[in-house]
């Protein structure tokens, strides 16, 4: 098989999905109503905040950045498919199995069809987060460039999520429940990772462990390259990205062997 052909059996899967999820959208409008709710709150505080503080920059973002960033960050996590809860599922079930037996590799078909699914999460929830945006500031077109330096981005950052999300989402082939890896995880995201909060508003120790890590790739990267996009600082966060995609999907390749040579041992 030639690997044109090879590689085109994942984009048709990726093709699918975002056919499938497409029948959703009013649920994932639905549900990114809560996005607002997240979001409103944030611009309250942070009112507050620069009120409070009495200048109209805060660690080098204006209030509207900080509104801005709040919105990609959000909008990435909240659009990261439950990749670990459906790994487990197949696990507990059997049904991995099956899925092991298909002409494409697991981890792979797996990214495909994750990163079908974010397309039409992601657009769902930054439309919906961008008509706030809109609303309390006004309408402002970011430039070519912007727009697609944000794209590349954004594909890292998935990959880089769903690299950490399959690496835990395989540790089921040892503990099962993987719920608890993936609440910390989550909540590193939330805080370290920068969706919370600018890394640049983080004590100089914690900021300089938060660069360290996997989570600013995510969150971090994304929202910082939409409200301050710099040629030379985004070029780093693609090295950045990169290295840690190299890195994760190696571990998750890793895992993913040990834990198919414990299936065929143990018979399922």
């Amino acid at each position: 098989m030639s690997t044109r052909a090879k590689w085109s059996k994942y984009a048709a899967v990726g093709r699918i999905t975002i056919r499938s999820q497409l029948a959703y959208v009013g649920d994932f409008v639905i549900r990114s109503l809560f996005l607002l709710l997240i979001l409103y709150i944030f611009m309250q505080l942070w009112r507050v905040t620069f009120a409070g503080e009495g200048t109209d920059r805060i660690a080098g973002y204006t209030y509207e950045q900080i509104i801005w960033y709040l919105i990609v960050a959000e909008s990435v996590i909240l659009s990261t498919p439950k990749l670990i809860a459906l790994i487990e599922t197949e696990v507990k079930n059997g049904d991995v199995g099956y899925r092991l037996i298909r002409p494409v590799h697991y981890v792979l078909y797996h990214y495909a069809g994750f990163m079908g699914e974010t397309v039409v999460r992601l657009a769902v929830n930054l439309g919906v987060g961008s008509l706030l945006g809109v609303a309390a500031f006004g309408w402002s077109m970011p430039s070519g460039i912007r727009l697609a330096a944000l794209a590349v981005v954004l594909i890292g950052s998935f990959t880089v999520q769903y690299a950490m999300n399959m690496a835990i989402a395989l540790c089921a082939f040892w503990v099962e429940e993987t719920r608890g890896l993936d609440f910390v995880y989550q909540k590193l995201l939330f805080t370290v990772g920068g969706m919370l909060l600018p890394l640049e508003l983080f004590p100089g120790a914690l900021q300089s462990v938060s660069s360290w890590l996997p989570f600013q790739a995510v969150a971090y990267f994304s929202a910082k390259t939409a409200v301050q996009f710099e040629a030379n600082e985004w070029l780093r966060m693609l090295a950045v990205q990169g290295l840690w995609i190299a890195a994760l999907l190696t571990l998750a390749f890793a895992i993913y062997r040990r834990g198919v040579r414990k299936l065929h041992v143990n018979g399922g």
